[in-house]
């Protein structure tokens, strides 16, 4: 795909919340504002920087590494559904041949999943004791791309209920260590009793956190830590509980009462001024391609719109450090009908996916 057609991509293009041009070009498979001569193909309609999911898996499915096809196929369904940068939080596949495709989505990786003992998903994890985990840190740190990511917390099956995987000294070590090299750690967690130790160690990001209460929001909004919702996954808690109540009441009993609260727990925390962004979870027991959903979702957990868009878009970039739509940057956009910033479901329908600027939707 080197061949590059000059595109001229006019309407509305929303280059930030409330800043927005007329038109761009895309020269070279790059965005400029300045005219160049000659022909080019016109695409209209409202435009966004390539979309943010946050959190995804390709790479993985429920039972654990996929082969190159299945990844592929992973990485399109997002693709033409608008997500144009993956923060890809946990795969035991290597899927560093997707970083020479023009037409897949740009894919910032954590790693594998790091977690307890038999405390995790099997095939997903390395599954290790507390006196292992910096050394397995340090080991991710070097093979993804600035992130690393911990199993906070799963069902303890003694307990018989959520429990956290770490005692604080290890966690603390362990986000040391990541920090020293230079990488931002974030931990997947559902329940409470995990978040205090994890944020005072200084962890950068949580996954999920339907675990936040009256008493962590406030250490969460003074810290800085970011959460990453996931709503459409959290919404597979009911038949999860159902699933586990015969053996593990009590952990389905919690697993309910998050649910239930998932929206007041988001509204609450982004009231609070916690950074939230978009993630799906996709590539375990969910599909691809649901970011428009995940965004729909923070709306009706009682998050303006824009600032909704913005966790998906401008935010989402400018947080993991990648650009949007500025002069020189690769021409990573998704075209509309309508304008998103009053209402989000037009996310569900994108006119044109435009990839390293080449329109491949």
């Amino acid at each position: 795909m080197s061949d590059h057609v000059v595109l001229h991509v006019k309407g509305r293009v929303l280059v930030g919340p409330e800043e927005v041009r007329d038109e761009l070009w895309v020269v070279g498979g790059r965005i400029t504002y300045r005219r160049p001569s000659g022909e080019a193909r016109t695409v209209e309609g409202w435009v966004l920087p390539g979309l943010v999911d946050a959190h995804c898996h390709v790479g993985l499915d429920q039972h654990g590494a996929v082969d190159e096809a299945t990844s592929e196929k992973q990485a399109l369904t997002g693709r033409d559904a608008g997500t144009l940068l993956i923060r890809d939080a946990g795969s035991p596949a290597d899927t560093r041949w997707i970083d020479d495709r023009e037409d897949l989505p740009k894919i910032i990786r954590a790693g594998r999943h790091i977690a307890r003992t038999r405390r995790y998903i099997r095939n997903y994890a390395h599954e290790i004791e507390p006196d292992d985990l910096v050394a397995y840190v340090a080991r991710e740190a070097r093979r993804g791309d600035g992130w690393v990511k911990l199993v906070g917390d799963w069902l303890d099956r003694e307990a018989g209920d959520l429990g956290a995987c770490w005692p604080r000294e290890a966690v603390e070590a362990a986000i040391a260590e990541a920090h020293r090299l230079g990488v931002r750690v974030t931990a997947h967690c559902f329940a409470e009793d995990s978040l205090r130790d994890l944020v005072e160690a200084g962890i950068d990001c949580v996954e999920h956190a339907t675990g936040l209460t009256e008493e962590t929001i406030p250490l969460f909004a003074e810290r800085g830590v970011a959460i990453v919702p996931t709503l459409v996954n959290i919404a597979t808690f009911p038949r999860l509980a159902d699933g586990g109540e015969a053996k593990f009441p009590r952990w389905s009993a919690h697993m309910r009462r998050l649910h239930e609260r998932r929206y007041d727990t988001v509204r609450s925390a982004y009231d609070a001024g916690i950074p939230v962004y978009v993630g799906t979870d996709a590539g375990g027991s969910l599909p691809h391609g649901l970011v428009a959903a995940e965004v729909a979702e923070l709306v009706k957990a009682g998050i303006p719109p824009v600032e909704a868009l913005s966790a998906t878009a401008w935010g989402a970039r400018g947080w993991l450090g990648r650009p949007g739509l500025e002069e020189g940057e690769p021409a990573d956009l998704v075209v509309y009908e309508a304008d998103p910033r009053a209402d989000v479901r037009v996310l569900a329908s994108p006119r044109r996916v435009i990839v390293n600027g080449h329109v491949v939707a």
